[in-house]
């Protein structure tokens, strides 16, 4: 039998929805973005959704305050390094999103970077920061310009571009934060006539459009992501066709590889040799006004309502679809009157 996500209709089939926003990590005003923004979508549908702010205490509840299934939009530590999946997976309510094991190792760059070379997929090369004289080694190993940033938070919070020595110390020491992140340098990778920065969502086992990301300075950062009005995105990227594929391909191997499943967003690079690098996967990405998701499956011709609902559909119970029986090859030793086989 083969297992396919449910297609519905009627938003009735989905029940009481929880869209989880908000919640405790460095990214809680990114995510009260997402969260509003696929709270409409879904009400607009006539989804019976509520947004919920989630803190730890109430993430217990949500099967006694009576939800059937929870759309994840909680950015960052908590909601989407596995703890909430956990959390959710034990009280069988149906979340959004990849499952415990794929959000952890998502979530900790490192460790996804490990299994990607594992896997042999190109990734930038990349050294652990356990102090800020480790900072000095990294750019004898890696070279300058270089990457420092934390491990595990997304939306480009703490990073630098580091172009000078002079400029580590205080990278690193941003990266740390209070809270005493893990820390990684990496090496950067420079563009070339097609681009640097790109992305590709992945919805429902497909890989979608490419984007082209332009920030309006260095590199994308969390200004060019959620403020600026000047980062301009290409979608389609502009990519030569075998180009497109290959690196759609890739992306999706990339994501899955990670054991990752539903949506989600690979990060990548192109050098000045148009070889692609993979950056990240993002396994909760954001749903604002400037995302890049819902500008991907509009190139698809899926609207934001639509794409929520997709997503959605893949908390449901899979169909099964019975597997096609091989047609039986006649035997040579039966034949018809006329000598043919039958």
């Amino acid at each position: 039998m083969n297992r396919c996500v449910s297609r519905v209709t009627d938003p009735r089939a989905f029940g009481k929805v929880a869209v989880l926003l908000g919640g405790w990590s460095a990214e809680r005003q990114v995510s009260i973005w997402s969260g509003e923004a696929v709270l409409a979508a879904l009400r607009a549908r006539g989804v019976d959704a509520h947004g919920v702010d989630l803190t730890r205490e109430r993430l217990f509840q949500l099967k006694a305050e009576g939800f059937d299934r929870a759309f994840n939009l909680l950015h960052g530590t908590g909601g989407e390094d596995g703890r909430v999946q956990a959390v959710l997976e034990l009280l069988d309510l149906p979340v959004t999103g990849s499952g415990v094991l794929a959000s952890a190792l998502a979530m900790d760059k490192l460790r996804s970077k490990r299994i990607w070379q594992t896997e042999n997929l190109p990734t930038p090369a990349w050294s652990l920061l356990r102090s800020e004289a480790d900072s000095l080694a990294a750019a004898d190993a890696l070279g300058l310009p270089l990457i420092i940033k934390p491990s595990e938070e997304g939306s480009s919070v703490g990073i630098t571009k580091v172009k000078h020595a002079d400029q580590l110390v205080p990278a690193y020491q941003l990266a740390r934060g209070d809270t005493q992140r893990v820390v990684m340098a990496e090496q950067f990778i420079g563009g070339g006539s097609l681009g640097q920065e790109f992305t590709c969502a992945i919805l429902d086992g497909a890989a979608l459009p490419t984007i082209r990301i332009v920030p309006p300075g260095e590199f994308y950062d969390y200004d060019a992501k959620y403020l600026s009005n000047d980062t301009r995105y290409h979608c389609p990227s502009g990519l030569p066709l075998a180009l497109e594929s290959e690196v759609q391909a890739l992306c999706l191997r990339a994501f899955e590889a990670l054991g990752a499943g539903g949506w989600g967003r690979v990060d990548f690079l192109l050098d000045g040799d148009d070889r692609p690098w993979l950056l990240e996967a993002n396994l909760v990405p954001g749903m604002t006004s400037h995302s890049l998701v819902p500008m991907a499956a509009a190139a698809i011709g899926l609207s934001f309502e639509d794409l929520c609902w997709r997503i959605l559909e893949t908390t449901l119970k899979p169909t099964l679809e019975p597997t096609p029986k091989p047609t039986p090859k006649p035997s040579t030793s039966e034949a018809d009157d006329a000598g043919h086989p039958i």
